[in-house]
């Protein structure tokens, strides 16, 4: 079976699509391959890292990539998973086309403990959506 190529969109491809990348290689890479992009891209965010490790997915081996890097290419699915009109947009062929909002927690500031609440609080919901994703197209 060949699997679906999943591009995950955001605007800095720092925190929400590595998250949403990571989730969808750990619980389902037999039926997906999954990517990720932005549109300005810059690094991938430590707290992203720090918290998705605490649910056993380690996404430090990830890099955050420009939207150019995948012209030419063909998926099944592009997601955007940032919020409002600046979400980029993928120019290239895609079968569906996804839009999921979720809060940029690289946006907030506050203690440690606040901004890793927030952190945790958008991978948990990455995490339900991503599964709702699998039950549905996997």
């Amino acid at each position: 079976m060949t699997r679906q190529r999943v591009l995950f969109l955001c605007n800095n491809n720092s925190c929400r699509s590595q998250m949403v990348e990571g989730f969808l290689r750990s619980l389902a890479p037999e039926s997906f391959e999954a990517f990720s992009a932005g549109s300005e891209p810059t690094y991938v965010h430590p707290v992203a890292i720090k918290v998705m490790r605490e649910v056993g997915i380690d996404i430090s081996d990830q890099l955050s990539k420009a939207i150019s890097v995948f012209e030419g290419w063909a998926f099944d699915f592009v997601i955007a998973v940032c919020e409002g009109d600046a979400c980029p947009f993928f120019i290239g062929e895609s079968s569906m086309r996804l839009s999921w909002s979720f809060e940029d927690p690289a946006s907030v500031s506050g203690t440690e403990d606040e901004v890793l609440g927030v952190f945790r609080r958008v991978r948990d919901d990455i995490k339900d959506s991503i599964q709702r994703f699998i039950a549905q197209y996997g």
